[in-house]
This record gives C-alpha cells, structure tokens and sequence, in this order.
C-alpha cells in the first residue's frame, strides 16, 4: 500500500510538470507549418513581436498586430504554423464562411480583420521566386496558392469571390530542402502573377494522408 501511494504520489507530481511545461512554453501545440515568404499575417506578427518583446515574450509593434493580441491573445502567435481545420478534406469553401478565410477557428479569428496595416511582404509582379514554407512538422499534400482580383479592397474582410477562380500557383509533395529562422523549410519555385501595389496571398495546405488542412493569409505589395 506504502509503495501504490508513492506511485501515485509520482504520477501526480509528473503530471502537474508537464501541465506546468506546457503553459509555460506556449511555443509547444501541436501544428505543422506556414509560409516565411510570403510571410503569412501570423509569422509575421510572431516576428514582430519578438522585436518589440523582452526576455523572449511577444509585444508587437505593429498595430494591427498589436489589436490582434488584444483581442485573441498570443496563442496564435506562439502557435503561428498550427493554423488549420482537422476535418476540412478539401472542403474548404463549404466550411469555411465569407470573413473567416484567414482564420477558420476561434484561436486565429483576429487575423480576420480587414485591415490595411498588417505587415506585407513586396515581391517582384511577373516574376519567378522561390517560396518557403516552414515544416514544423511534414506531411504529404498539395499547396494551392489564389491571389486577390484587382477589385479587392483590403478595408472589407476577405470573401471567397475576392479570389481570382484559379490558383496562380500549385504544387504536391515538394522537397523540404531549405533552411530558415525558425527551422526546415519547403521550398519551390513559382512563377508570380502580373499584379500591382497591395494584395493578399491566400494559400490552402490540403493534406493527401488526413482531412487537416492549413490556411494562410499573406499580405504583399506587387512592384
């Protein structure tokens, strides 16, 4: 009985450290990836944050960034790579509504704001870049990458008729070959549409061996 009790004693005690881990090192969740260029709102407010941060905490400079926190915290932050819908299998335009393109769940519905201050990432109209995706965790898929029409007014939220109809860009199973800031990346190259001056990338992560699915919102200016 004495050595049940201290076996008992030591699963509580083992349990209440990983529970006090996990709240103390919310950059742990469980997520997989997103993009680092073009950076997505997230990854760009996470970087922004630890600008402006002491001691490895997060405080954004940025306004929108900043309004963000205020209103859904720094979950999405620390969790920037883990925005996603476990059960989407391909149906994304069926479950997620008009304004919830950037986040589809509760955690990352303040990147949702239609804003015109988020951070942006300039890229070159017309041209062939390489894209990197952070593989936080890597999984098979396929990428699909929409632009905005020229008619997309950035001070509205983002609908799904503000897309143009056709990826500009889509690509299954590419190599994790580069390396960034914040670990391993999939890299590809892709030829960029023929835009100007300030518009949104809204790339879908449809894995091929599980209905989860990733979204990302960036926000670039065309020159």
């Amino acid at each position: 009985m004495r050595l049940r009790g201290k076996m008992i004693a030591i699963g509580a005690f083992g349990a209440a450290v990983a529970l006090f881990a996990s709240t103390m090192n919310p950059g742990v969740a469980q997520a997989h990836g997103g993009f680092t260029y073009p950076k997505t709102r997230t990854y760009a407010c996470y970087v922004n944050g630890l600008e402006g941060g002491q001691g490895g905490d997060l405080a954004p400079t940025n306004p929108a960034c900043a309004e963000a926190i205020e209103r859904g915290g720094k979950t999405a932050l620390w969790n920037w790579f883990g925005n996603l819908i476990s059960d989407a299998g391909g149906n994304h335009r069926e479950i997620i509504p008009d304004g919830k393109l950037c986040g589809p769940t509760e955690t990352f519905d303040a990147y949702n704001m239609a804003r015109t201050d988020w951070p942006t990432t300039t890229m070159p109209a017309g041209e062939t870049v390489t894209l990197r995706y952070n593989a936080w965790a890597a999984h098979p898929g396929t990428w699909y990458q929409y632009v905005t029409k020229d008619s997309w007014d950035p001070s509205e939220p983002l609908a799904w008729s503000d897309l143009e109809p056709e990826p500009f860009n889509t690509v299954t199973n590419p190599p994790i070959n580069g390396s960034g800031p914040h670990g391993d990346e999939y890299t590809w190259q892709a030829e960029l549409p023929d835009k100007d001056g300030r518009h949104l990338i809204y790339s879908i992560w449809q894995r091929s061996d599980s209905p989860e699915a990733f979204y990302n919102c960036s926000d670039v200016i065309f020159e």
